[in-house]
């Protein structure tokens, strides 16, 4: 028997149920890219928001390519469980906040009239970083966008043309993906794509709608079928949605909203001033540590996180990024421990119930070792200090590399080997390497690159 608004009344007795009437909630928020993330982190606090009484913030998710969520999730009326396991045991929750999943190639008018809805007052997006289609220099590749057809900034930018044609306000439109400054960098790009369209839609678009930045933070494995088994066994129910992740979550969210938002906070979401301390932090010590686990463990024959930590040499090398490596060059701010940031994240990592592959982690790292790994070391370089272990992890990466691998540069970083060790760190790294200027490794660096890759 399949999940449903119908069935849900025959899960276990410990499951916890959303706390409200979901059929008297309109819809509020769209969100972007409607991934297993994005259900066991926005969507969830969204649902303690309208537990705790907040009216008419339900979600209506968009998929930007695959159908696979919708088809997941249609026959289910949108439900699905989010179960929590860690050291203290699993805690299952029935998720209510997400109403609906668009597939945008499928049906591109009815996410413009989502975006358009009088109702809908917040955009979320999880697209990952790939999708927002930065240039090497951070500004928005508008060549890239033209010829992508119908993508995220033709959706977004006729959704807000139809909201000023009605005389609708603006959108908070709210980035939770893995960039730096995110919020920033998708103002920048929706405005430059709005002066290269439609220079008067800029002009409102600055004028009123709002682009806060973010942190997110939450460990959320890709499901598998053995995962989705597991949870029809526990709970008498087939759900197709099924997400298991760690206890752990944080959002920090930049207080700057255009009109109405959730009650975040009634989930534990912080707003803050400034968001960068807790971002950069994110970035380079929990995704940067992240990273090197995955390309290390991969070479070393583990699959998951946790059996990759376990592996001495590799939490060596780990723990020595995040502390040493990375740590120092976040400036923190008032009240954030970076030590016991670090202290909980090795126990995150550690966590068995929760088997995240590292070749997920491994994906488009290309678009992710920047800042995450080259920030960092680039700020070591410039104060003196040395960075052996993110060399160490630049090796793997590269070694990685070398075979086709899951990232949008793969065949041009392939090509970069054709000079063998010296040659792919030097077509790499160099001056005038594959990646940014601002990323190209001093003589040094790039001599211990090159020793580490050829010993390997």
């Amino acid at each position: 028997m399949r999940l449903s608004a119908a069935t849900a009344r025959h899960l276990p007795a410990g499951v916890v149920h959303p706390g409200y009437d979901r059929a008297a909630q309109r819809r509020g928020i769209v969100h972007i890219g409607i991934g297993a993330f994005a259900r066991a982190h926005q969507a969830v606090y969204t649902d303690a928001a309208m537990a705790a009484g907040d009216r008419d913030w339900s979600i209506t998710g968009v998929s930007l390519r695959s159908a696979s969520v919708a088809e997941a999730l249609a026959p289910q009326d949108g439900l699905y469980t989010v179960t929590e396991r860690g050291g203290d045991g699993e805690r299952v929750q029935l998720a209510g906040a997400l109403r609906d999943v668009l597939v945008a190639p499928q049906n591109p008018s009815a996410v413009v009239a989502a975006l358009a809805d009088p109702d809908t007052r917040v955009v979320t997006l999880t697209v990952t970083e790939k999708a927002y289609q930065l240039g090497a220099g951070g500004a928005l590749d508008l060549a890239a966008v033209r010829a992508s057809g119908e993508g995220l900034y033709h959706y977004l930018a006729t959704g807000l043309a139809e909201r000023r044609a009605r005389g609708l306000p603006g959108l908070t439109l709210v980035s939770c993906d893995n960039l730096a400054e995110n919020g920033a960098k998708l103002g920048r790009a929706v405005a430059a794509w709005l002066d290269e369209t439609d220079p008067s839609l800029a002009r409102w678009f600055a004028d009123c709608c709002a682009c806060p930045s973010t942190m997110v933070d939450r460990i959320v494995p890709a499901a598998t079928a053995v995962m989705l088994d597991d949870a029809e066994a526990r709970l008498g129910l087939r759900d197709a949605g099924a997400i298991v992740t760690e206890p752990f979550r944080q959002w920090v969210i930049e207080d700057r909203f255009a009109g109405p938002r959730p009650r975040w906070e009634a989930g534990g979401a912080q707003f803050a001033a400034d968001v960068r301390p807790f971002e950069t932090a994110k970035l380079r010590m929990l995704n940067g540590a992240h990273s090197a686990l995955a390309y290390l463990g991969l070479a070393a024959g583990h699959a998951h996180v946790h059996e990759a930590i376990a592996d001495p040499v590799i939490r060596v090398t780990v723990e020595e990024l995040m502390r040493w490596e990375a740590a120092p060059t976040v400036d923190a701010a008032p009240g954030q421990d970076l030590t016991a940031y670090a202290d909980a994240l090795l126990a995150r990592f550690a966590n068995p119930a929760l088997p995240h592959r590292l070749a997920q982690i491994a994906t488009d790292g290309s678009q992710k070792i920047g800042p995450r790994w080259l920030a960092p070391l680039a700020i070591n370089r410039a104060r003196g200090r040395r960075s052996p272990a993110t060399l160490i992890a630049l090796a793997a990466w590269l070694r990685f590399v070398r075979a086709p691998a899951d990232d949008p540069r793969s065949a041009a970083l392939m090509a970069c080997w054709r000079g063998g060790a010296q040659g792919v760190v030097d077509a790499v790294f160099g001056t005038r390497g594959l990646m940014p200027a601002a990323y190209a490794l001093d003589a040094d660096d790039r001599a211990e690159l090159t020793r580490l890759v050829r010993d390997d």
